[in-house]
């Protein structure tokens, strides 16, 4: 039976980085087909998505280093008219690091000493700077030993006009980290608005992307009052002001207020019964931990 496994680290020596990797790797777990077929088309086209099995989760000791590092998201499924085994490794990257492609090397011979199987890794950079690299060679003056070859998506290079009509949940997120300028940022939002009401999502994947969205694209009081004034043209402004769960961070009304810290129970519970993390809960959501562990004692 063929396999593929999407592995993404988290770094616990980056404090900083928990919060963006957290948000990342749930969007990518949560919406796995819909990214490779945003992002990675090649990808997509060779997996079976009707046999997606997630596994337990993955440890990788650097013993030399000192340093635990856990690979969280774990996915199996049947490669296409094959029989071969392939192991996908997806690392989401946020800040510039020199050597990068020396550590997806590391991570590639980690996993294939594991598994004695192909790999496809996959690096996702979501910081400005414009490092990226996508090879790792090890050379000596009189022997070259090897080329390292691993698949990059550099989000502040893709141009998010070429995402807003594809109703894909990811690109939808992941548009909030793409090239845009500062003028750009109210029209990006709008269409973020407009690809969400065209989506069938229930509340707990509505509340994964706008968590993921606005964490990364924030808006000005001003520029929201110019969102809210453009929006009331659109011939979907109806709907855009159902969306229950808009501008809960500042405190604007979208949809009927009464009612709204039930809907937002409701969407927790949701998530809770997902069995996803109560920190990424109480970060999308806003609500504090000890309020979800008491929801959690109702299930």
């Amino acid at each position: 039976m063929a396999a593929i496994k999407l592995l993404i680290k988290e770094d616990s020596a980056k404090s900083t980085y928990t919060g963006h990797d957290q948000l990342s790797k749930e969007i990518i777990n949560t919406f796995f087909k819909e990214f490779l077929e945003a992002f990675f088309p090649n990808v997509h086209d060779n997996i079976d998505f009707h046999a997606i099995k997630p596994l337990s989760e993955e440890v990788y000791t650097n013993v030399l280093k000192g340093k635990t590092r856990r690979l969280d998201i774990v996915i199996e499924t049947t490669l296409k008219n094959t029989e071969v085994v392939v192991i996908v490794h997806v690392e989401p990257q946020s800040y510039k690091q020199d050597d990068f492609h020396e550590r997806m090397y590391h991570y590639f011979s980690m996993l294939y000493n594991k598994y004695q199987k192909p790999i496809v890794p996959i690096a996702v950079f979501t910081y400005k700077e414009n490092w990226e690299k996508s090879q790792y060679t090890m050379e000596l003056p009189f022997f070259h030993v090897l080329t390292f070859n691993y698949m990059t998506l550099h989000l502040r290079k893709k141009n998010w006009r070429e995402y807003i009509q594809s109703d894909n949940p990811a690109a939808a997120a992941l548009m909030s980290q793409m090239g845009y300028t500062e003028e750009d940022k109210v029209q990006v939002k709008k269409e973020f608005l407009r690809m969400i009401t065209r989506m069938q999502l229930d509340p707990a994947k509505q509340r994964i992307i706008y968590g993921y969205f606005e964490t990364y694209l924030k808006l000005t009081k001003e520029e929201e009052e110019q969102l809210m004034a453009e929006v009331e043209k659109l011939p979907e402004a109806e709907k855009i002001m159902e969306i229950p769960i808009s501008y809960e961070e500042k405190g604007k009304e979208i949809g009927r207020k009464e009612g709204e810290e039930i809907g937002v129970k409701k969407v927790v519970m949701e998530m809770l019964k997902k069995g996803l993390s109560m920190d990424l809960i109480a970060e999308v959501t806003h609500m504090d931990v000890q309020e979800i562990k008491e929801l959690k004692t109702q299930l």
